[in-house]
């Protein structure tokens, strides 16, 4: 077979591809894929009238079909949750009472039973240096809070060698695979950042808070805490899986991520009425699935480690959805099996206080507390400061840092 021949054989597949490309992009879209690439289809900037009639359109078509399938949801979905794989014994779809979320109020939330934890972090990179900067704060509707932060300090090269020509080779080559300057995930590794991120805030949550609940933001046992870094050895994966098990030990836990990727859930939520919440099912399919895609290697003991926790404590941790309020989201949830009834009131009575989103005021006002004392204005000036004591105000400054505005 000639070259130009073995070259072909590709081709049929690779067509068949490109078909099933573009018709999915035409179904969701509504319009070929040669129609967007015609730019005489386009309309001018200017025609604003026809901008705002197009987006009305859509947009209500769009939540019409959402409001029919919402009705099917609730006669389909809802009642088949009981018997659906990995469902808990108490899934199922149930109703909150003003009553009940009015006592969680009195005797939970507003005497400090109740604490939350939230953190951020922000990166300072410039060619020299690259500053990572993590606060955890931790609060409670008495009065009760806490403030923790860690600062890394990254440089390419820490030790001067004794070959100044290797020195400088060293250097350029651990430059030439870092991102561009200034961007955030450089300096240490997105995931890793995320990942030392969440254990702190579910370390002080654990270590640092005495009230009966905890209260965290995301999924108790997140992505970043079960890969990268906490994955290559078997001693680091057993320092998060021991905290992850912890919360399962105590019960008494409510996790609820701002932006989850479940759309298929998101979508079960959106069929919820006000102060109604299901519980749908178990964590356990998410640590099988992570398992068998997460390339955990058998000779570092990290996949039996993962095994024994998908068998012993995944099933324990129960997912489920709440809604406050008609025209607030669905959001999702995260409880011990034996509480979950409970936490998910726990989330809507402190939902309430802020209807219009509908999300924990306490994981609000953690993050608030956070970026008033971690966020970027806390760490800029002290970094400029720095700079222009070592007599370099501005060289290493990006063009965002040094803008009038």
């Amino acid at each position: 077979m000639d070259k130009a021949a073995k070259e072909m054989t590709g081709a049929p597949a690779l067509a068949n591809q490109d078909k099933a490309a573009l018709a999915d992009f035409e179904t969701a879209y509504g319009e070929p894929f040669s129609r967007t690439l015609d730019i005489d289809s386009w309309t001018h900037g200017e025609d604003l009238g026809a901008t705002y009639a197009r987006i009305e359109q859509e947009v209500a078509a769009a939540l019409a079909q959402e409001s029919d399938r919402r009705a099917k949801v609730r006669e389909v979905i809802f009642p088949w949750l009981k018997s659906a794989p990995d469902a808990p014994p108490n899934a199922g779809n149930y109703q909150a009472t003003a009553a009940e979320l009015e006592r969680i109020h009195r005797g939970l939330l507003f005497n400090g039973q109740v604490e939350a934890c939230d953190g951020t972090s922000i990166v300072h990179d410039t060619i020299p240096i690259t500053i990572t900067q993590i606060g955890v704060c931790l609060v409670s509707y008495n009065g009760e809070s806490g403030s923790w932060v860690h600062r890394l300090f990254r440089r390419d090269l820490r030790a001067k060698g004794a070959d100044p020509v290797e020195e400088v080779l060293t250097v350029l080559k651990r430059r030439e695979k870092r991102e561009a300057v200034g961007r955030e995930g450089d300096g240490l590794s997105e995931l890793a950042r995320r990942g030392i991120m969440a254990y702190a805030e579910r370390a002080i949550l654990k270590d640092r808070s005495n009230a009966l609940w905890r209260m965290g933001h995301g999924n108790p046992a997140p992505y970043e805490l079960l890969t990268g870094l906490w994955a290559s050895q078997k001693d680091r994966i057993e320092v998060s899986l021991a905290l992850i098990r912890w919360y399962v030990e105590h019960e008494r836990f409510v996790f609820v991520p701002s932006a989850p990727r479940q759309r298929h859930l998101l979508t079960v939520g959106d069929a919820l009425r006000p102060m109604e919440f299901v519980i749908v099912r178990t964590l356990k399919p998410d640590i099988e699935n992570l398992i068998n895609t997460g390339g955990y290697r058998d000779d570092s003991g990290v996949r039996p480690s993962m095994e024994k926790f998908c068998k012993e404590v995944a099933p324990k941790i129960v997912m489920g959805l709440y809604r406050v309020w008609e025209g607030a989201p669905a959001y999702i949830f995260y409880a011990h099996v034996e509480h979950a009834e409970m936490a998910a009131r726990i989330a809507m009575a402190d939902s309430l206080l802020q209807e219009h989103r509908g999300f924990p005021m306490l994981i609000d006002l953690a993050d608030t507390v956070c970026a008033t004392n971690f966020g970027t204005d806390s760490l800029l000036p002290s970094v400029q400061a720095a700079y222009a004591q070592a007599g370099e105000p501005f060289r290493y400054f990006g063009e965002r840092e040094t803008r009038s505005h």
